[in-house]
Order: structure tokens, then sequence, then C-alpha cells
């Protein structure tokens, strides 16, 4: 008998999730989050559920530490070793322009300021050959520049290590034992993968947020340990994996989006079991609203992203679950422009103070208060009844700053915002759907974050969606992904090489290291060798494309013999994402991969069986819907009491601790045998 535990921290709440492998009893809790210091947040958790920590086998955590420290900038003191004459490389970027229409567009603020950045004498060539060699005195000369700035943390990139890392691990060597208080990060050791800059910015950013996102692992470590856990404690990586405290102490900038992909995980889990592979999950917490594809059951994975965004976001080149993020979650406020115009977010209320109605000193109106003041949420029924809900100063604050300078009623401002916000989150799903050649249509929506419930159906509904699927505990769906949530490593290494002229044995072997690296690593992580899985890859793109594609292959396939199979799996790879392929134009390999999987049980989360009362003695009450003059006489389930095969005809609200669906006019929802929700939009 043991207790598998999953808690992930958001923007405004802290969520848990437990599940015990015996019995399959499950346990949730919700808390605010406590940005000031994360362990009160998951402290108060662990106390509302009552978890005996002595009893866990595994723990699996997502935070988001690491993009905070990013975005607000509170990370470490930083210096920079760039190889002489190649000092400017992180300062310059890359010389597109994102926006190129506007006069006001400035560049990204470097991390680590100019003076900050000190030169290393020493050159590889583009093929790793020593060009100048790198002595002792370089490295003795470097380190006393270094001393001088008393930095926190110090990133190295040297030109072309990704080819050859010998003077990054001589110089590496050099700086632990002459700094051993300071966070290093080699290059050689985040990412041997081309691209001057995006390599540079990716191991910056990694020593930025180190020092204090591995302190926070550490002092998370020994909280639980005091309390007599004695389990194994896992951290959520950007790539949908999880990882060991070590591992995400050496590599944190891979745990920058290690929230939102657990509930990306559960979506694909929760599809495939109900016969759905083609699946659009929908996140919309407090903070923001998350959309991401997932095709054949699997997770689209993009190869690197800008954290903040593509105009003014810094680039970090790692695996990371494709999503597309807008600031529309449940904290939005809504406010009004220079010219008069109404705009929600992505400004937003957090956890603290909140929304109006949390009665916490928030004093903006959010989408929050415009649901309460709608009638979609019930004020005494938040949280189970956790939290009593203030409408009437929800109400007044509408009033004051968006219905009176507007010239409109109350219930019409709280509308019109839930309006923007809907097309908001619409151009989201859009982004991942139909702007990547996906029709919309043929996938099911698969909802979650506490907002999810009200609002999914209505997005659905704007892209012809035709079903979504309201999984088991809602609220809490990124913990409960946690517990579907495979170990994993991710190896990249530049070799670039026209197909043509690939030497087979070369491939292999690098191939081999990353294999022999990865079973390492995961055994040192406890996972039998049963247990481990190696998935191998290729980057490859047509000679003189400047972007390449990911093409999955197996250790038995690296044979001269299949040159041209290789050459026919791109061509089809070419064909499916962009209609078209290049027919006889050569092909070049550009990068190896390994993705070393360490495979976990799924656990089978579902909803305690309702007692057998049908969807007999709805409430019913006042809800705006279409209409801000006109409300609809709506009834209203408790998601608890509706047993299996339950239907519920729209218009129709069904409400559970910490979620609140929506069943909109013309919509018939069931509840399956398995507790989900499948609300069928019609056509």
């Amino acid at each position: 008998m043991a207790w598998h535990v999953a808690l992930d921290i958001g923007g405004t709440f802290t969520d848990l999730v437990a599940f015990e492998d015996v019995t399959s009893e499950l346990r949730h809790a919700k808390s605010s989050t406590t940005p000031h210091d994360l362990t009160e947040g998951i402290g108060r958790c662990l106390t509302k559920a009552k978890m005996p920590l002595e009893s866990c086998e595994t723990f699996v955590h997502g935070a988001t530490i690491a993009i905070n420290t990013l975005i607000e900038k509170t990370g470490a003191r930083t210096v920079l070793l760039a190889t002489a004459g190649a000092r400017d490389a992180y300062l310059i970027g890359r010389g597109n322009r994102p926006e190129a229409y506007n006069m006001f567009f400035q560049r990204p603020e470097p991390l680590v300021p100019r003076n900050m950045i000190l030169e290393v004498d020493e050159r590889l060539s583009a093929s790793g050959e020593p060009v100048v060699p790198l002595t002792a005195d370089a490295i003795a000369r470097i380190c006393d520049e270094i001393a001088a700035f008393k930095p926190e943390a110090i990133a190295v990139c040297l030109l072309h290590s990704y080819v050859n890392p010998a003077h990054e691990i001589a110089l590496g060597a050099a700086l632990r034992k002459a700094f051993p208080s300071a966070y290093i990060s080699l290059s050689n050791e985040i990412l041997r993968q081309y691209r001057e800059y995006e390599r540079t910015s990716t191991t910056v950013v990694n020593s930025y947020i180190g020092p204090r996102v591995s302190s926070y692992l550490n002092k998370l470590a020994e909280e639980l340990k005091s309390q007599a856990f004695g389990g194994t404690l896992l951290i959520m990586q950007s790539n949908g994996g999880v990882t060991s405290v070590a591992s995400a102490g050496r590599v944190p900038v891979a745990l920058m989006e290690s929230g939102p992909v657990g509930g990306i995980n559960a979506s694909a889990e929760f599809g495939k079991r109900l016969g759905f592979a083609q699946v659009i999950a929908f996140d919309m917490g407090g903070t923001t609203a998350k959309a991401s594809l997932i095709r054949d059951g699997q997770p689209a994975i993009a190869e690197g992203y800008y954290v903040g965004g593509y105009s003014s976001g810094h680039p970090v080149m790692l695996p990371v679950v494709d999503v597309v993020e807008v600031g529309a979650g449940g904290g939005s406020i809504g406010w009004i422009d220079e010219v008069g115009g109404l705009k929600v977010g992505p400004q937003s209320a957090g956890a603290s103070p909140g929304p109006v109605c949390y009665g916490a000193g928030g004093s903006e109106p959010t989408l929050t208060d415009a649901n309460l003041i709608l009638g979609r949420i019930d004020p005494q029924n938040f949280l189970g009844g956790e939290m009593i809900l203030d409408l009437p100063a929800a109400r007044a604050a509408m009033k004051a700053k968006v219905a009176d300078p507007l010239g409109l009623t109350v219930e019409e401002a709280a509308l019109g915002m839930l309006r923007i916000s809907i097309a908001h989150m619409t151009l989201a799903v859009r982004g991942v759907s139909i702007e990547r050649g996906y029709d919309p249509r043929d996938f099911v929506m698969v909802a979650s974050g506490g907002n999810g419930g009200l609002h999914a159906p209505l997005i659905a509904g704007e892209l012809s969606i035709p079903k979504v699927i309201m999984p088991v505990l809602p609220a809490h769906f990124s913990a409960v992904g946690m517990l579907m949530t495979d170990i994993r490593h991710d190896y990249v290494r530049t070799h670039s090489h026209a197909l043509d002229e690939l030497d087979f044995a070369d491939l292999a072997a690098i191939f081999d290291e990353f294999a022999a690296e990865g079973h390492a690593l995961l055994s040192g992580e406890g996972v039998p060798a049963a247990r481990q899985e190696m998935r191998l890859s290729l980057d490859m793109r047509y000679i003189g494309q400047e972007y390449y594609l990911n093409v999955p292959i197996k250790r038995t396939d690296l044979l001269p013999a299949n040159r041209s199979a290789f050459k026919d799996w791109f061509d089809q790879a070419h064909q499916r994402n962009y209609g078209q392929s290049g027919g006889a134009e050569p092909v070049e390999i550009v990068n190896a991969r390994v993705s070393a999987h360490g495979l976990r049980d799924r656990l089978p989360v579902r909803a305690a069986a309702a007692a057998d009362v049908g969807t007999a003695g709805a409430k019913r009450r006042n809800v705006y819907l279409e209409s801000a003059q006109t409300p609809v006489d709506c009834a209203i389930y408790n998601r608890a009491e509706l047993k299996p095969h339950a239907a519920v005809e729209g218009p129709a609200i069904i409400e559970e601790d910490a979620s609140t669906v929506l069943v909109p006019a013309g919509a018939r929802a069931r509840m399956l045998e398995s507790g989900e929700i499948l609300i069928d939009l019609g056509g």
C-alpha cells in the first residue's frame, strides 16, 4: 500500500492530487499560491489532504519558479564567458524584426550586461579543430577577471564547442575549483547543438535561474524529508517528462513550462482511454489560458521556444511541449484603454489580491467577477463552499471601472468582458490547429483548469469542435497528469552531413553514446532496465533549407542499405507537414536526438461512483448567457450526484468542488462510466 502524490504550483492556486495504488483512493486539495514562500502553499495542501508522507512512494512536483525567476528578472548575478572575438554574439542576437511595423519595438534586454561578458583566449574551427589552443595561462587570466565581479553564476559558451567540448570541459574544471560557491553552466552540458546565439541564450538562462531554482528544490526536498517522506521526489519538465531533483538542479532551464505540460499529458492519456487520439488540450487557470495539439495520442513537441514571447523573449533551444498561451484567466483584469475600448488582460489579479469577489483586497474587475455577476458561478459554492464570494463587491467594481465609463449596465459590461476573453482564447486554439494546417473539427477538446469548463464549450462552439471532454478533477488536472508521466531525458548533437555522404557508423556511435548515458542516468534514478526505453530520431531537411523536421527512426535502421529509406521517410514527413515534398531534392542530416524514457505506470485515476440519483433534484437559478437583458432559468447540477450515463440538456450548469461546467443551449452532456463528462455540441 503506497501513495503517489502530485503537486502543481500555478499562478493563482497550488493543487495537490494523491492516489493510493491498492485501494484506488483519490484525494485532492487546493490552496492559494504563496509567492513569498512557495513551500507554505505546499504545506497547506498537504495538511488539507491529510497526506501521510511516510507512506508516499513518489512525489511529483511542477512549479513556476523557473519561468517566474526569468520573467521577474530576479535571477543570479551572472558572468558569461565567450571565445575571444565573439563577445557580442549574445548581445546582437538575430537580425530579424518580429514586429516590422512597430516603431517602438525593443529587443529583449540581455540577462548579462556587456561588461560582464568576458573573452577567453581560445578558438576552435567549425569542425572542432584547435585554432587557438586553450592554455593554463589563459585560464588563470580569465579566473582573475571573473573574481572581480564576485558572480553568483557563470555561463560558458565557447565557439563550436558543440562539435568539440574539450576547451569547455577544461575551463569548467578550473572554474569549479576556483569558484566553488558559484553556479556554473557549460553549454556542452546543456545543449550540443549549432546556432550560437540560441545555444548561448539557453546556457545563460540556465545559469541565471540556476541558484534560485536549485535552492528551492533542495529546500523542498529537505522539507519533505523532515516530514518522514522517504520516497522518490520527481520534478516535472517542459518536455513532458519528469526527472530527479539532482538532474533538475543541473538543468533548471528544462523546467520553464513544467506546470502546464502535466495537464497536456493527462489530456492525451484521457483521450486515448476514451477512444480519441486527436485532441486539443485547453487549460484555463487563474492567470493564463493554454492550448496544445495532440496527434495520434502524442503531444506536439517544439524544439525550442521564446520565454516571454517571440517578440521580446529569451530563446531556449530545448524540447518543450508545444503550447500557445494567452493572458486570459479567471484573474484577468477588465480595463479601458486610452481611446475608450474595453480590454481584458493580460494583467492579472493573480493569487494576491485576486479577484474583487475574493474579498482579499482586489479592486479591479476580473473574469471571475464577470462570471459571478452573470450567475455562472454560485457565490455560496465556490471551492465546494470553502470560500464565499462577495457578489455586491464584484458588481460595485464592475460598475465603477467598466460599466459606468462605457455607459453599460453591469451585466452588459460583464458579458462584454467574457466575449472578449473568448475571442482571445479562440485565437490560442486556432494557433495550435488551423494555423498549423489542422482542422479543429477533426479533434475533440479536453478542457481543464478551474475556469476551463465555463469557457471551453463556448470556444469549441466558435471553431465547430464537435465534442468537449470534462475530465476527472479538471481544476487539479496538471497534477493529475504528473501521475501519468514518464521520466525523460533528452540528448541532441549536431551532426551535419548530406545523406548521400553519411557515414552510418559515425551516426550509430553518437546514438550509442547517448543511449549509454541515458541508461546510466535512468538506472541512477532507480528505473529498472526493463522499464527503460530509448527513442531515436533525426532532424533532417532538404539541402538549402533553413529549418528541419524531426523524423523518428530505430537503432536497427542505421544501415547504408537504408539510405534511400531515410529519404523516403523525410519526404513523407515533409508532405504531412507542408502538403508537398521535394522529390529529387537532396536531403541532409542536421541533428541526432535520443529521448531516454523511464516508463512509469499509468495510474487509473477516476472519480468515485455516484449515488444512483440520475439527474433528479437539480437546483435552478437565473444565468445570463447570450443576452445581458434577459437571464435564462438554468438547471444546476452537482457533478458528484450524476450517475453514469446520466444526461444533461443545455442550457445548464454542472458544479463541482473547484470547477464549473457550462452546457450551452443546444448541447447535451453525458456522464461517462469512467467519470468524465462528454459534451456533444451538436453539428
